[in-house]
């Protein structure tokens, strides 16, 4: 009997172009042929610490404002940080940002949280620079499903 696993998705999307993002992520990450993975998709205000204590792994999106993540994001995670930093260590992740410019300090924000967190990268973050394009969702897409994939799999 294989064990069923937990994906969540926790993800800001404030704009239409971003609703697309988020959505690819969850059509990869529920692509027929991965059996044994549960996907959820909370928005960061409505996630919290119990979400991330029954996930196995996670992916985390997020805008780029002002060259830092959104505060939806930073709000996620200080009412998440403290209750899930001994209990959630060695977590799997995959971080996406929809960045205007370049998106460094955005990653730079995330990964030090996520570092103190002792969460495991499961590959480099997916950075959709620059004014909107289709490849995105593509991208998108391809990440959630290597995500569930891989956890399906038993490789994360």
């Amino acid at each position: 009997m294989t064990t069923r696993k937990t994906l969540l998705v926790v993800a800001h999307a404030p704009s239409p172009n971003t609703q697309k993002l988020v959505g690819a992520v969850l059509r990869g990450a529920r692509h027929p042929d991965i059996e044994n993975v549960d996907v959820h998709h909370k928005p960061p205000l409505e996630a919290g610490p119990d979400d991330v204590l029954a996930a196995d792994a996670i992916i985390l999106g997020t805008t780029e404002n002002l060259g830092y993540m959104s505060g939806a994001l930073k709000d996620f995670f200080d009412r998440s940080y403290y209750p899930c930093l001994e209990e959630t260590q060695g977590l799997p992740y995959a971080l996406f940002i929809r960045a205007g410019h370049d998106g460094t300090g955005t990653r730079r924000a995330v990964e030090t949280i996520v570092t103190g967190l002792r969460w495991r990268a499961t590959q480099d973050p997916l950075i959709c620079r620059g004014e909107f394009s289709e490849d995105f969702v593509s991208q998108c897409e391809e990440l959630g499903m290597t995500m569930a994939a891989s956890l399906d799999a038993g490789i994360i």
